[in-house]
């Protein structure tokens, strides 16, 4: 298996684009990366899109996209896992640059939420449930969420102690040029929001919108970013079906895979980007990573460690909460951001001599997830 690497990064700012098909999203980040890389094809792509077929009323996306690009012949493949569709497709197409299979892949990840009505973005969410036992109660990702927030509340942290979660990432995301919100956002104002599904607040929850980021992946060749680790793992779908539904296994295993797979240990991480759609899938997934043992996550949030000059950085350009959350698209900005990071490229964002990072990114509560870790090459 060949090593890997980022040899290009596109994106555009997540905002409403009204006047913009999914097409022309998926396309200006596309030829960006494609820029950035240095060249003018690719053997393969791959869109990661979550909810294209629902709110687009569109099949076939993969072709669709590929067709917007100009290049008919391209190889495509639609990835979609739920909200982790970014961090799947990335998984995929390293795997198909490490086998030698492609000696260029993009990965684009592309998401459009503006012009559809809030109700069908929420029923969208929630087909990442169980239909058949779970979804059907009319219970929505909110809903599910805020149980989960309540139980760790009743046994580890108080409400602003996980609402922290968010108020860091509004911190990060200030002077963030791609960032839906980049503005600093108070505890009091965030815990003084409406109740979005009791006990989590409108401002604790990650907003509507349209983005798109790709990645190009070429083998490695000892310089810039190199792909460490990648896994992907799954579990129960239903919470109520697991031991413990504080514990999110899916995080906790593929992490642990993809640490093994770069022989590194939580330790080693210099920065983390965590899926914080809601405060506390946040929380849960600094715990998942092992960067804070479990029912210490809000501990670590409330601490100095995860501040861009803290021990352990985390969503240093905000994260879902302010950066954006354009679904099938996220997990490409993560990396996206950790690879500027340890490309030196972040500005004001920069941390310090960085090198090693990981993105989480989840499906469902949890049911999937990926871990990618990315490693600066040292020459």
């Amino acid at each position: 298996m060949r090593k890997v690497k980022i040899a290009g990064v596109g994106l555009i700012r997540v905002s409403e684009y009204w006047d913009k098909p999914i097409q022309s999203l998926f396309a200006e980040a596309s030829m960006k990366s494609m820029k950035d890389a240095g060249i003018d094809a690719v053997d393969k792509v791959y869109v990661s899109n979550m909810g294209g077929s629902l709110m687009q009323d569109q099949l076939n996306l993969a072709a669709v996209m590929a067709d917007s690009l100009g290049t008919p012949g391209l190889p495509a493949t639609r990835i979609e896992a739920g909200s982790a569709s970014g961090g799947v497709a990335f998984h995929e197409a390293v795997q198909a640059v490490a086998s030698g299979y492609s000696d260029a892949v993009m990965v684009t990840g592309v998401e459009k939420l503006s012009d559809i009505l809030p109700e069908v973005v929420t029923t969208g969410l929630a087909m990442a449930e169980e239909q058949e036992y779970t979804a059907y109660t009319g219970v929505t990702k909110a809903g599910i969420a805020a149980m989960i927030h309540r139980l760790y509340m009743d046994l580890y942290a108080t409400p602003e102690e996980v609402c922290m979660m968010a108020v860091k990432s509004h911190e990060h995301a200030v002077g963030c040029k791609h960032a839906q919100y980049p503005f600093k956002m108070s505890l009091q104002r965030a815990m003084s929001s409406p109740m979005e599904a009791d006990p989590i607040h409108m401002m604790e929850c990650s907003g509507i919108g349209d983005g798109a980021a790709s990645l190009i992946l070429v083998p490695a060749d000892d310089e810039g970013v190199e792909v460490a680790g990648t896994a992907v793992s799954t579990d129960y779908t239903s919470i109520a079906a697991r031991q413990d539904p504080l514990e999110m296994k899916a995080i906790k295993t593929a992490a642990d895979r993809a640490y093994k797979m770069a022989k590194i240990k939580a330790t080693d991480i210099d920065l983390a980007e965590v899926q914080d759609d809601f405060s506390i899938n946040g929380v849960l997934g600094i715990e998942g990573l092992g960067l804070a043992k479990p029912g210490k996550g809000a501990k670590l949030v409330n601490s100095d460690d995860v501040d861009k000059e803290g021990k352990i950085p985390v969503n240093t350009f905000g994260g879902l909460k302010a950066r954006g959350n354009p679904l099938g698209a996220t997990g490409i900005y993560q990396l996206a951001e950790i690879a500027w990071q340890l490309q030196g490229k972040a500005g004001d964002h920069q941390i310090p001599d960085a090198k090693i990072g990981v993105a989480e990114n989840m499906g469902g509560m949890a049911s999937i997830c990926a871990v990618n870790v990315l490693r600066r090459a040292d020459k």
